[in-house]
């Protein structure tokens, strides 16, 4: 499958390596900061990071998903600021990636480091039928925890 990509910053693809996998089995392609100098991110504060493309999916029954990269997460506390982000089939715009420090100390990116990663996924747009009353199922109307833990 191929999108379409527009450089928006001459160092990607030349200094910065463009999205890529990371390995065969890899789902997410590593977004990379392309900033031109080093931004420290301080304790609890949100920097929205140029990633240097725009991309137009142009397909409705895609979506590009941006998660955080768990290892920035969980080792240094930097996820997105936006927790997940959608990028519709019909956006056109440059990316750019909110990094949120959650955590109690400063945190530095430089450009060319890896921040976030994208995910291709299909997307279905559903219809709503309206109803009176839904077909009982198992669960019915039982809520958060109702399945049991573990």
């Amino acid at each position: 499958m191929e999108i379409e990509i527009k450089i928006i910053d001459p160092k990607l693809g030349t200094e910065i390596a463009l999205p890529e996998y990371a390995t065969e089995g890899s789902a997410g392609m590593d977004l990379r900061a392309c900033l031109n100098e080093p931004i420290k991110i301080k304790s609890n504060e949100t920097f929205l990071i140029p990633l240097g493309f725009a991309m137009h999916i142009n397909d409705p029954s895609l979506a590009a998903i941006v998660i955080p990269r768990s290892g920035l997460g969980f080792k240094h506390g930097l996820v997105l600021g936006n927790l997940v982000g959608l990028i519709d089939s019909d956006y056109q715009g440059e990316l750019k990636v909110p990094a949120w420090n959650r955590s109690d100390k400063d945190f530095e990116i430089n450009s060319g480091d890896r921040i976030a990663q994208m995910l291709i996924v299909p997307v279905i747009q559903a219809q709503f039928n309206i109803v009176d009353a839904f077909k009982e199922s198992k669960r019915g109307v039982k809520g958060f925890g109702s399945s049991g833990v573990g």
